[in-house]
């Protein structure tokens, strides 16, 4: 009986062994599978992340080639340093001279002008030069009007040829100098280049087209590409950056101060321009309807003084002096030099380092009184 007994505690620790080994084994493949499982996930992990590597590398490289497709055949424009064809880019622009009076507006064409020159005339009038190089389309630009001498130097900006109807006998010498290719209204030429509308009164309604200028081009057997190694004036930001004028001060409404068009320029923030208005109205183009905008606007202090016995100005564009320029709601002082009459002018932060615009359309201004200028409602170098 007592032998029976302690047979069957040994029976009952075998079981009891039995049962606690399986346990334990059962215990060692789960925490086995577990570890497989996780360093199996880990393990395909790393394989995703590799995979979105190299995946975004591609992206990059197709990116890469994408642009440089898109490009293929195009070049920086002088004027917006913006991608134009090459065709258009390697040309020599041509530089208008547009009509300002109150009867001559709106003008037409003037928003497809990459850059803008305002500067006062006699009379306080203020008269344009655009800068045109994508103009081939176009059959009605003006209205065109006459010379003056410090209109004429600054076409050699961007190696263009100057376009213009007639001019104040002070610019005949500057017009004459082999440095410059204009094309005149007053000569035989301008039967090829210029014709008049009637919807307008002379002397407002002189007007060229793209055929007019290159017959007139042609017939004065002018260059037409850019001269070999030619760089503009300006420097522009890379593709997809911003010039921000971090350092700058606010400026969302730029008054220049002319004192018969009475112009003025309001920020958008939205669109990232400077809306342009005079007149005591939006500034349009006659051909689209459309109000003009600018990304960069640089005002140029000038000294001036009058030629002898004549309200005619005489506006001094060399040597150097100061400015202003705004861009992206903001302004920066600066200073401008130029070196050669039929040079070109270059412009500087206070710090002598070469201004960076961004890309777009630029409108520069003439400034001969900088007490009148205003930035946001006061007044500016008073």
């Amino acid at each position: 009986m007592i032998k029976n007994f302690f047979e069957d505690v040994k029976n009952k620790d075998k079981k009891a062994i039995a049962i606690l080994s399986a346990v334990v084994i059962t215990l060692i493949v789960a925490i086995v599978v577990v570890a497989m499982l996780v360093s199996g996930g880990k393990s395909s992990k790393k394989e995703k992340d590799t995979t979105t590597t190299v995946k975004e590398t591609t992206t990059q490289e197709e990116t890469t080639t994408e642009k440089k497709d898109e490009h293929k055949g195009m070049v920086r424009s002088q004027l917006t340093g913006k991608w134009v064809k090459k065709s258009i880019g390697t040309r020599r622009p041509v530089g208008v001279m547009l009509n300002n009076i109150i009867d001559a507006v709106p003008q037409t064409s003037i928003e497809r002008a990459g850059v803008v020159l305002e500067s006062p005339v006699e009379g306080g009038i203020c008269r344009f030069e655009a800068f045109f190089e994508d103009y081939d389309d176009l059959e009605k630009i003006g209205s065109v009007r006459s010379a003056r001498t410090y209109f004429v130097y600054y076409s050699r900006q961007f190696d263009a040829i100057y376009c213009h109807f007639g001019q104040a006998r002070y610019a005949l010498d500057a017009l004459n100098s082999p440095e410059i290719d204009n094309l005149s209204g007053l000569e035989a030429v301008g039967n090829l280049v210029y014709y008049r509308t009637t919807d307008r009164v002379a002397p407002h309604n002189a007007y060229a087209s793209a055929d007019g200028i290159k017959a007139g081009i042609e017939n004065k057997g002018y260059r037409t590409k850019l001269n070999k190694g030619y760089e503009g004036p300006f420097l522009f930001a890379e593709d997809g950056e911003e010039v921000e004028l971090t350092n700058g001060k606010k400026a969302e409404k730029i008054v220049p101060g002319y004192y018969v068009n009475k112009p003025w320029f309001e920020y958008d923030k939205k669109k990232k321009v400077y809306k342009r208005f005079q007149y005591d109205g939006e500034h349009i183009d006659d051909l689209t309807g459309h109000q003009l905008k600018y990304k960069n606007i640089i005002f140029q202090n000038c000294k001036y003084g009058y030629y002898e016995n004549s309200p005619y100005l005489n506006i001094e564009t060399l040597g150097e002096g100061t400015g202003l320029y705004f861009t992206n709601g903001k302004y920066i002082n600066i200073k401008w030099k130029k070196d050669e009459e039929f040079g070109q002018t270059h412009y500087y932060d206070m710090n002598g380092n070469p201004i960076v615009l961004n890309q777009g359309k630029t409108w520069i201004c003439f400034i001969t009184e900088e007490g009148r200028v205003m930035i946001d409602d006061k007044e500016v170098n008073k």
